[in-house]
């Protein structure tokens, strides 16, 4: 009968059923995790978007021109912003270096053109709701077929060379030559013109401000793009499996998850964002050439550096602020315009080493 009892009896130091544990302590259950503090969240990457826009009023003068190039810096950080976010993904959780992430924003501006000849009718009209129709159907097909070319591209020219790093430069070089020669075999080696719609030309008046209407449009998309990527990143079960991979690889395929379908989803989705890049990219310079992609490629670079590698609002931040930046210094000292974003990134660099929001061990 002892021995019954004593097995029964809760061993010492342990709690009994629904009680705390000898000597007074509360349950581990009911403390775990109330004593690990919250990452207080840094707000001073962020804080340097206003700070660069307060900073250049007194350098520009008006303050109607200064909102017309505040205006004009955040649709083209939009812009930019968009074709560089799949790259971060694909360079902070698959350690690839894609120099190639161009072809897949030069094919989707030329799909732009060939959607908006097939629908001549419906953008030469002064109709904002069929405007957006074809704006909106040439980035659903640029963005399909980025996406289709990036699955080829993956399997074909990454997949062979993961973990080495000069022959993914060497070789995704390469697949962005193949894919400019694929373009002029397809589309023509001129420059080809990328008209906004009726609807979308000209500029809504604010006072003396001068504001694009597809200025406003290109913030629109890009705001949306940012929410779905953060709501993507943050509320989903692949979301939580991608930031994981891009902060320990080996912990997620310890886990059992198949990390390289994981890497094919992540490639693909960020050549069909590069796709619609393109797309917004071609209407904001209004022509598009097949060396596009080249053109784009540097800046890209850019802001993914300045923003941390793997990091999705780093990038956000980077690229509006190197589009504010090249706005305002090609309205200021238009001979810097192109040492701007070059020496913004060094001066990120040599403040924060990893980046505004650095997320990728690498």
């Amino acid at each position: 009968m002892n021995s019954v009892n004593d097995a029964a009896r809760p061993a010492p130091g342990r709690p009994k059923p629904g009680g705390a544990p000898s000597g007074g302590r509360e349950p581990y259950s009911a403390t775990v995790g109330a004593d690990i503090p919250k990452a207080a969240f840094d707000w001073l990457p962020l804080a340097l978007i206003p700070l660069l826009a307060l900073l250049a009023l007194p350098l520009v003068g008006s303050p109607s021109t200064w909102l017309t190039l505040t205006i004009a810096g955040l649709a083209m950080g939009m812009i930019v912003f968009v074709t560089a976010s799949g790259l971060t993904l694909v360079f902070g959780l698959m350690d690839v270096l894609n120099f190639g992430h161009g072809v897949f924003i030069a094919f989707g501006a030329y799909v732009a053109t060939t959607v908006f000849a097939g629908l001549a009718d419906w953008t030469s009209v002064d109709s904002l709701a069929r405007n957006l129709v074809v704006v909106f159907a040439a980035m659903l097909a640029a963005m399909a077929l980025a996406g289709a070319i990036g699955w080829g591209f993956e399997r074909v020219m990454v997949r062979p060379v993961y973990g080495q790093h000069l022959k993914q430069i060497l070789i995704t070089m390469g697949g962005m030559i193949i894919g400019e020669e694929l373009i002029k075999v397809i589309w023509g080696p001129e420059q080809r013109p990328l008209a906004l719609p009726e609807a979308l030309r000209g500029s809504i008046l604010i006072g003396d401000a001068a504001i694009g209407k597809y200025r406003v449009l290109a913030v629109a998309i890009g705001a949306v793009v940012l929410a779905l990527m953060l709501w993507a990143l943050n509320r989903t079960k692949i979301g939580l499996l991608v930031r994981a991979g891009v902060q320990d690889r080996e912990m997620v395929e310890a886990l059992g998850y198949r990390i390289r379908r994981l890497f094919v989803g992540v490639f693909v989705v960020g050549s069909a964002l590069a796709g619609l890049g393109g797309v917004m990219w071609g209407l904001f310079q209004q022509n598009v050439i097949p060396q596009l992609g080249a053109q784009v490629n540097v800046l890209i670079f850019i802001v993914i550096i300045i923003g941390g590698l793997g990091s999705t609002l780093g990038c956000f931040v980077g690229a509006l602020l190197v589009g504010l930046l090249t706005n305002y210094t090609g309205f200021v000292a238009p001979v810097f315009t192109a040492f701007a974003s070059i020496a913004l990134m060094v001066a990120v660099l040599l403040w924060r080493p990893q980046g505004l929001y650095p997320v990728a061990n690498r």
